[in-house]
């Protein structure tokens, strides 16, 4: 099991090609040169005085007043990685406790890695560069080495965001743990504004209750809050209603309303969507997906991301050097093949190649993903 350590006042480290300082549970930051990081560096190892110029930075942004404290005392100091990836979802465990009919995930079997491969997982992805991890599932939350997972991650000097549907995050085991280790990010979606419709949703009877319970803890213990209203053909009826529930709660709403078919290229989410939000979307002109950032299955298996899955790399087996294919894997995944590859809409295309390849292998309407609709 992990021991827990003293939580570090502010992160330094590399982040790509930058130098950045970072406190825990805020998603804002300060960049510095160089220079000024291997400043901190060797302060922090010699337990040498913060310099004028971090205490006034850390005031300036954060409001925080380092005191006289020691730059030993303050800063957890991340090395420089040969590997540039600086972002990853790792996937804790695919179970869920409700059913939604939408999920993307499928078949959601509750199964994961014992905790001593999962701890070498999360130091792996440290070593790669991993300075924003995202926790998600399934639901991350009910799996039972969740709390070491998340505390380990955060004291690796990962800044965490949790994906979760909030029905655990009453107990006061989670209020504490995530108070005493703020993520910079809590994200969860809107099913329903009503019991019965979103009950009816997720497939459980009491999924509301837990909700709101959840919803309502998180903002009393003032985690910063991201919600996303799903909207499909069972909710459709309560859109407006679910987005000022969303809005009465948290600062950053998003909607999402069109379904994609499973990662394993199963149709039944197809069959939620509600035709009236069938809506345009922005051309797709390229992502980080497989160079600067990453997707971890629950069994350490590092793919381009959520979507591209193929050729995965054994992180556990290959280690932090296995991701130097990742690359590669990437863009060839994104390259346009089969009917795609000489069509004269490309350059407006709003789908990316592996998510057309999902659609294609679900026996999806053309109209889903496709401007030749």
């Amino acid at each position: 099991m992990h021991t827990p350590t003293r939580p570090h006042d502010l992160i330094v480290s590399p982040f790509l090609d930058e130098y950045l300082v970072l406190r825990p549970g805020d998603s804002s930051g300060v960049k510095v040169q160089g220079h000024h990081y291997m400043e901190l560096r060797q302060l922090a190892t010699s337990r040498g005085p913060l310099p004028d110029w971090l205490r006034s930075a850390a005031r300036r942004r954060w409001g925080l007043d380092l005191g006289d404290r020691t730059a030993g005392d303050v800063l957890l100091i991340r090395d420089p990685s040969p590997y540039g990836h600086g972002r990853a979802s790792y996937e804790v465990n695919n179970g869920c406790n409700w059913a939604c009919d939408h999920c993307v995930y499928g078949s959601k079997r509750h199964e994961g890695l014992s905790w001593a491969p999962r701890a070498r997982l999360l130091r792996t992805l440290r070593d790669a560069g991993v300075l924003w991890i995202e926790l998600g599932g399934g639901e991350a939350t009910i799996d039972k080495h969740f709390p070491e997972t998340y505390a380990y991650s955060y004291d690796l000097g990962m800044q965490v965001e949790l994906l979760t549907n909030l029905s655990t995050m009453f107990r006061p085991h989670m209020v504490e743990l995530l108070v005493s280790r703020r993520p910079y990010r809590v994200t969860s979606s809107v099913y329903g504004a009503t019991e019965a419709t979103f009950d009816g949703f997720t497939g459980r009877r009491g999924a509301f209750k837990k909700f709101m319970r959840g919803l309502a803890a998180a903002r009393e213990a003032e985690l910063p809050l991201s919600l996303s209203v799903v909207i499909t053909e069972k909710n459709a009826h309560e859109a407006a209603a679910m987005r000022a529930l969303a809005e009465r709660f948290a600062p950053r709403v998003r909607e999402y309303t069109h379904m994609s078919p499973t990662f394993s290229g199963g149709d039944e989410p197809l069959a939620q969507q509600a035709p009236e939000y069938l809506h345009s979307r922005t051309p797709f002109t390229g992502c980080d997906a497989g160079h600067t950032s990453l997707n971890v299955s629950p069994f350490g298996l590092a793919t381009v991301c959520k979507v591209s899955r193929d050729h995965p790399i054994p992180l556990l087996k290959e280690g932090v050097a296995g991701l130097a294919r990742l690359g590669g894997i990437s863009d060839r995944a994104l390259q346009r093949q089969d009917g795609c590859s000489g069509c004269a809409l490309q350059k407006s295309c709003t789908t990316c190649m592996p998510l057309v390849k999902l659609y294609r292998k679900a026996g999806s309407p053309l109209d889903r993903y496709c401007q030749h609709a």
